[in-house]
């Protein structure tokens, strides 16, 4: 194949927190997926961030030369991908945070907080260095399923690369990776090495380390999507109030633990639907529920100013009918991209779609049936 345009460098902003006001908090991504009758999946996450931040899709075709965020460019890998991209960027610029591949394999990277480490680059590892920045786009541009990312995520080390938007440290993130076949893994840069984790649930959030959250569910085994029979108390009725007595003790608040808890139960109670296309709209209503409303987290800076994390924008990727979706905190329409026909049409370029629009209210008063 043809090599295409060079991108210049690849700076995945692939947490929910590569800010511009350093100390901003911005770690309340969640991410899911549902599995229609016909075998489709449909992945859905949030994407959060501390300030207004302008994301757009960004489609890069295969052939693309992508080179190290490094600042020695010497020393970190550069290859040519494999497949097309389609997914999100930040800032405006040529990066993918989250996005899916021409084969149905899906990649998003969540912040962690507190956890995530990397050892230093060295010359004995600079052929093998990647910034962690550029792990999203490495996965999606080289492997097909997570069989082959099981096999090699780990052939490349994430090394060091402060960045002065979060703070001088490097990027804290962890990566939910699903393909179309529904198999899905979490890897961790936990102690300077890549760690892997088998997701039977589909389901990741923030810190801490995915293997925590799986040992938190035991706490909410009795949580049920069908309501609680009434109880006979020493000849006593008691019955509930209204309906999802099952679900009391469902934890409400945006913590990390809390929304995994909230994620497995909806995505677990969720009704099988024919078809992934049908799903693609299921996922983005229960994707509503993971929605931050601006002013509902606050975080005071050192200086005193309040920084407010909110939701920026939801995707939905169709594994099987190739299309990925987003909705915005401006614009709650869905709007879709055909991967396929995306890349063909890109060409030898790397292109960007516009995701900046205001919300259509349409109005009905004279539309008598």
């Amino acid at each position: 194949m043809k090599k295409k345009t060079a991108l210049k460098s690849l700076f995945l902003s692939t947490a929910c927190a590569m800010l511009l006001i350093a100390n901003t908090s911005a770690d309340a991504c969640t991410a899911l997926h549902l599995t229609a009758k016909d075998g489709g999946v449909v992945v859905g996450r949030t994407m959060e961030f501390g300030i207004d931040t302008k994301s757009d899709s960004v489609v890069v075709p295969a052939g693309t030369r992508l080179t190290s965020s490094l600042p020695d460019k010497s020393k970190g890998i550069h290859y040519t991908t494999k497949y097309g991209i389609v997914g999100n960027n930040f800032m405006g610029k040529h990066m993918v945070v989250d996005g899916m591949n021409e084969k149905g394999l899906y990649v998003g990277a969540l912040y962690l907080p507190g956890y995530a480490s990397y050892p230093e680059g060295s010359l004995e590892n600079a052929a093998k260095s990647m910034a962690p920045e550029d792990y999203v786009a490495w996965l999606l541009g080289n492997f097909s399923t997570v069989a082959e990312v099981e096999e090699n995520y780990n052939k490349i080390i994430l090394v060091q690369n402060p960045q002065k938007e979060i703070g001088g440290q490097s990027f804290p993130g962890h990566f939910l990776v699903t393909d179309s076949s529904g198999a899905s893994i979490v890897i961790e840069p936990i102690d300077n090495t890549l760690k892997i984790h088998d997701n039977p649930l589909g389901v990741l959030t923030n810190s801490p380390s995915f293997d925590w959250h799986m040992i938190n569910l035991s706490n909410y085994a009795n949580l049920s999507a069908v309501n609680v029979q009434p109880l006979d108390f020493s000849g006593t009725t008691i019955n509930t109030f209204g309906q999802g007595s099952g679900l009391v003790g469902l934890p409400g608040d945006y913590t990390p633990p809390s929304r995994f808890i909230r994620a497995v139960a909806f995505s677990q109670a969720a009704v099988q639907l024919p078809t992934a296309k049908e799903t693609v709209p299921q996922v983005a209503h229960i994707m509503n529920s993971f929605d931050i409303p601006f002013g509902t987290i606050q975080e005071k800076g050192k200086d005193g100013t309040i920084h407010y994390d909110y939701t920026q924008w939801t995707s939905i990727a169709d594994l099987k009918n190739m299309t990925y979706a987003i909705k915005t905190y401006k614009d709650q329409s869905i709007r879709s991209i055909d991967v396929r026909k995306a890349l063909a049409k890109a060409g030898n370029e790397v292109k960007v779609i516009e995701l900046d629009s205001k919300q259509l209210i349409e109005d009905i008063s004279t539309k008598f049936k």
